[in-house]
């Protein structure tokens, strides 16, 4: 039977993490066995100028100050090449909306990209981005999306949902894309053969039932189009923001990725965060529901500019899998199995 809200809620309120863990684990094993996946690829950061200004972001710059950047089409394509090099087989480039940039820039980014490395997944731009594009181009977004997957564009990122709960989002992030426009991007890629991924941030200051709420308007989307690949819990990280605060506990973190995995019953995989929790309370969530640990990230700028730095390479991420009682394998965007490591 399918969990419904106020039994989903009343879990995260109420349920014992143990118990919650166990559940969660038991359906990946019957979906997964003891394989767990992850991928090699790259985070690019294109630029750090946003529009948006969240409360909550560290890494966004406002045009004009002095460590504000944009990178050029050559070292984009540097670190394209250097990703292929040691053997990445993704790029996620993600930026700030940039004021001064049309939707022509990243048609022209996308087809160099695929022009010098043909290889490569470009898994990229969030909802909120597309928008903008959008926006800035005069375009519907069924569109935008189109002539960016005519240039190269292969899959979204599930960046920018947050908590997909209105006041919420305006109390800390009141510039950015609200609930029903990222569902409508999300909902206009997966039309057209597009899948995505999907998050969720969680140390907002977002009740149980919000939560439980981003969780029912994933799932519905997914009941109707099929196109999320994963969902992704991360955990808000306060340091050098304009919000403050304190970081939600792992006991917090552990307890809601489990019932992600009760509740998300229409996606196929729940991605654990190393990169926020450290590579220690990774492993742990592969006994809470997790059949995934997303990236051997060669780079990554975002979660940094707060504070928090967590390093990872090939041979750790599967010391981490093995000892966890798993079988480590290699994937691609699609989650394909590419290489096992027996």
């Amino acid at each position: 039977m399918r969990l419904t809200a106020q039994e989903g809620e009343r879990l995260l309120l109420h349920g014992d993490p143990v118990e919650l863990g166990r559940q969660a684990d038991a359906v990946r094993r019957r979906r997964f066995g003891d394989t767990v996946t992850f991928i090699i690829d790259r985070n690019i950061n294109y630029t750090n100028v946003c529009e948006n200004e969240c409360r909550f972001c560290a890494f966004f710059r406002r045009k004009g100050q002095k460590d504000a950047y944009l990178l050029s089409e050559k070292e984009i394509l540097q670190k394209v090449r250097e990703t292929v090099e040691a053997g990445g087989t993704q790029v996620m480039i993600q930026g700030g909306l940039h004021p001064d940039l049309g939707l022509d820039y990243y048609e022209r980014m996308l087809r160099s990209i695929r022009r010098a490395f043909p290889s490569i997944t470009i898994h990229s731009f969030t909802a909120t981005e597309i928008q903008y594009f959008a926006r800035r181009a005069g375009l519907s977004i069924m569109d935008t999306l189109e002539r960016l997957q005519d240039a190269g564009l292969a899959s979204l990122p599930g960046g920018g949902a947050e908590i997909l709960v209105d006041d919420v989002r305006r109390r800390v992030s009141p510039k950015k894309i609200m609930t029903e426009d990222w569902l409508h991007v999300m909902e206009c890629a997966h039309s057209i053969g597009m899948k995505s991924t999907a998050t969720m941030v969680i140390g907002l200051g977002e009740t149980m039932s919000q939560r439980i709420e981003h969780m029912e308007r994933i799932r519905r989307l997914q009941d109707k189009t099929g196109g999320f690949r994963a969902f992704i819990t991360w955990t808000y990280q306060p340091g050098h923001t304009e919000m403050g605060g304190e970081k939600t506990s792992s006991w917090d973190y552990m307890k809601t990725l489990a019932m992600t995995r009760l509740y998300m019953d229409n996606i196929d995989h729940i991605q654990g965060s190393w990169v926020t929790q450290g590579e220690r309370i990774g492993q742990l969530t592969l006994g809470f529901g997790a059949d995934d640990l997303g990236s051997v990230m060669l780079e990554e700028n975002v979660v940094r500019a707060a504070g928090t730095s967590h390093a990872m390479n090939v041979r750790k991420m599967t010391e981490l899998i093995r000892e966890a009682g798993r079988k480590p394998a290699q994937r691609d965007t699609r989650y394909h199995i590419i290489r096992r490591f027996d």
